[in-house]
């Protein structure tokens, strides 16, 4: 399918350059990519390893994605780059972030749009796949949307977290079947629905990617509030065994 008059000049200018050497570079191989609709509004929810997974992920796509981006970001020749390759502004206020997101979101994907989202909310620090947040969930909820999972793999070896020249080596995609989450319509406000169902959207990304899952927020662990090892068994053991002993401690 050809991209539509109201796909973003730049955005096209640049597919047409970009994916000729992408493909000839990176060897890109995809798989499943006919669980993408040819037309309507979908949420494309993708693990997220690298810078480039933004690059990659549209690029294999035939139709356009588009994503979110904090409004502080949109001044001057800024602004006419993101909204030409298709980036939405977001403005944030307060606790009105999240909304204002959703807003948003749901507006892309009222135009029949596909949406772009990376539920982890921010890059892996260590190639696992991390606790997902609700806002995929919630989008689908209000829109009736489907959710279409999508696996980045190889993308953290092209571009790892501190490097600043990507590297030559083949990456790879997987779509998986589209989420119908229909069975909680109304549901949107209930936490334990949106948490059961993100939950259910991560294990089938933790299934097409092959990543190891770590149920706490990425972020946490990149602030530093959150310290995640190396996962074994005689490690978590003795996390559980500090635990009980504070516990105990704290009792008497």
């Amino acid at each position: 399918m050809a991209a539509d008059d109201r796909t973003p000049l730049l955005y096209r200018g640049l597919k047409t350059v970009l994916v000729p050497l992408i493909n000839a570079l990176y060897r890109p191989w995809v798989e499943g990519v006919e669980h993408i609709p040819d037309a309507g509004g979908a949420i494309l929810a993708s693990n997220h390893l690298s810078f480039l997974d933004s690059v990659f992920l549209p690029a294999a796509i035939e139709r356009p994605i588009y994503f979110l981006g904090k409004s502080d970001y949109f001044d001057g020749r800024r602004r006419l780059f993101f909204e030409a390759v298709g980036v939405m502004p977001v403005h944030r206020q307060g606790g009105d972030a999240g909304e204002a997101s959703l807003e948003r979101g749901a507006e892309i994907l009222g135009r029949q749009r596909l949406l772009g989202i990376y539920p982890e909310g921010t890059r892996s620090p260590d190639g696992r796949l991390y606790r997902g947040k609700t806002g995929p969930v919630r989008l689908a909820l209000r829109t009736g949307a489907p959710i279409i999972p999508i696996a980045m793999v190889g993308t953290r070896d092209v571009l790892p977290p501190d490097a600043r020249i990507p590297r030559i080596r083949r990456v790879g995609m997987r779509v998986g079947q589209p989420l119908d989450f229909s069975r909680y319509a109304g549901r949107e406000s209930d936490r334990f629905v949106l948490r059961g169902a993100t939950d259910e959207l991560m294990y089938e990304l933790m299934m097409l990617s092959g990543q190891e899952y770590v149920d706490t927020y990425a972020e946490k662990v990149k602030s530093g509030e959150v310290a995640i090892g190396s996962g074994d068994l005689d490690e978590l053991g003795q996390l559980i065994d500090d635990s009980d002993e504070l516990i105990v401690h704290q009792a008497s």
